[in-house]
Order: structure tokens, then sequence, then C-alpha cells
């Protein structure tokens, strides 16, 4: 079986949050380091880039044509690439000033959920940041889950009534009944014995988690009983998240990360930060869409936003 192959050179610094359009038939990720915004187009190759106020943690699609909603690392936003035009939500800051927006997905019902990751300004992280729900209504609330000092590995089952969620430190991934209303956190699979962290994740048709292990250089396919049904090896040790694309749905694109290495680990690592693209075989699921409407908020101009194509 051959590997991962480079779909896009980005040479990402933190390359994450990505995500397939049907509609455009692109894909959308953020370099979160770089407070920017990528998009390929794999039936020609292009490649555009947006400048973004400050940094992207996270995104979702959203049902209004042409809009996505954005997790900032202090607000949430909704944006409309080719007008460059940003719409502001709610600022994070009152949830609490030390964190900072992380991963976050779409549920089935069209809600986006997303968790922070703690920044101290001194110290190590600590397990205090917590995830939220931006409704339809676009009222934001605090999820009854347990705080983290990372979050990642936000997902939905297929028919949407149990989530995946996972503090990186911690290395588990857990899982809950979802709905209105959330269940009592439990465990999905334990990754303590093993190298790496858990980070993004992507749910595939069948119901199997696909989760990026950051520090293993793996994508690792879980079946519904958290065992490990198959591992994919990529070359690079910091793959960050996973989704599902193109015409199939079978194409896996994966984001990764030279943050924090070396310079001798980036020069053995000449394909870090890029995206890649793996064909496996297995059909994924569409991607859920913001039901909230970005047209119910008055228009702010972008400044300083700029897009760029190659």
């Amino acid at each position: 079986m051959t590997g991962p192959t480079v779909a896009v050179p980005a040479g990402n610094t933190l390359g994450e949050g990505v995500l397939w359009c049907d509609r455009e038939e692109v894909v959308y990720w953020t370099d979160i380091a770089q407070s920017k915004l990528w998009r390929y187009r794999p039936a020609d190759g292009d490649v555009a880039t947006w400048d973004m106020p400050e940094r992207l943690a996270a995104m979702a699609l959203c049902e209004a044509d042409g809009w996505l909603l954005l997790a900032l690392a202090s607000r949430l936003a909704f944006f409309h690439p080719e007008s460059a035009e940003f719409r502001y939500l709610h600022s994070l800051h009152g949830v609490r000033a030390d964190c900072r927006a992380n991963d976050g997905a779409c549920d089935r019902q069209g809600r986006f959920v997303f968790g922070m990751l703690h920044e101290p300004t001194e110290g190590p992280k600590q397990p205090v940041a917590p995830f939220l729900r931006l409704n339809a209504d676009l009222t934001l609330e605090v999820l009854p889950l347990p705080t983290v000092a990372i979050s990642n590995s936000i997902a939905f089952s297929p028919t949407g009534d149990t989530m995946y969620f996972c503090d990186s430190l911690q290395k588990q991934i857990l899982q809950c009944d979802y709905g209105d209303t959330l269940g009592d956190a439990r465990l999905f699979t334990d990754l303590r014995h093993e190298p790496g962290e858990p980070d993004g994740s992507a749910v595939d048709a069948e119901g199997f988690l696909w989760n990026a292990r950051w520090g293993d250089a793996r994508v690792v396919r879980y079946r519904p009983d958290g065992t490990e049904e198959r591992s994919l090896r990529m070359p690079v040790s910091q793959p960050t998240r996973p989704v599902f694309g193109g015409s199939s749905r079978q194409t896996l694109y994966i984001t990764s990360a030279h943050d924090g290495l070396d310079d001798l680990a980036r020069a053995a690592e000449p394909l870090a930060g890029h995206l890649f693209a793996f064909d496996t075989g297995i059909a994924g699921l569409a991607e859920p869409r913001f039901a909230g409407d970005p047209n119910s908020l008055p228009p702010r101009a972008a400044r300083g936003t700029s897009a760029e194509n190659s």
C-alpha cells in the first residue's frame, strides 16, 4: 500500500483545522501560528491564502453559501473568502482570559462545538480549558465536559449521537452520548503507554475514528469499540488532523506541522508542515455545516486581509 503524498507543499508552522467543501470541491485549512487561512482546489491545483486578524484555530462550513465560521484565538467570526468580509460574533475573553480557541467541528445538527487551549503566562499548561457550543441561534454555551489543557479530537459518530474529544496531554480519547444534552464522559481509547499524543480526528461512513498522532508519525483508524484497526505511517512526525474529501470522499487529506522542531529535526523532516493526501478506499461523510445565518449580523469589512493565489 502506497503512503500519503504531498498535495500542497505548504510548509505550515502549525497546519490544522482541515475541511473538505463538497460544494466548492476544495480543501480549507489553517496555519495557526502564521494566522493564515489556506484553500486548495485539487481539480486544477489552485492554492489561495488569506491573512487573518489573529490566529485561526478551527473552522466550519456554513449552510449559507460562501461563508465559513471561524474560531479565532479570542473570538468567533463569520468570514466570506471571496469578499474578504468578516462578521464578528462572540469574544472568548470572557470565557477564560488565559485560553484560546483550539480544535472544533460541526455536529450533525448544525451546531459548532469547539474546545480551548490553556496558554499560561508562565508554567505548564493546566486542564482548565472548557468545551463550548455555538448554537444555530448564535447563542454560546459551555458544555458540561471535563476541562482540558489542549482540546482535540472533536468528532461525531455518523448518527450524531456520540461525541469524541480529548485532552492531548492526558493521552486518552474520550466519548460521550451527545444531543441537546450530553452524557458522562467515558473512555474510548487509552494511549498513555504509546508514543505521541492524540490530535485531530475524523469519522468515516462506517463509524470508525481516524486520529492524527502528533509526535508518532501516524494516523490511526479505531473501531467503534476503541481498538486499533489500522495504522497509516506518515512521512512527518507531527500530523495534526485528517478529513475525507474528493468526489467519492475516499481521499484523506492530512495537515501537519513543524512547530517546535529544531534545525536538526527540520532537516530530517523536509516535508513537515505540508498538506498530504491518501486514497483510503473507504468513504468518509459529508462535512456538517453550521446552521446559523451570517446575514443576521451587520457587515464589517475586513481590513489588512489579503488573498494570494498561486
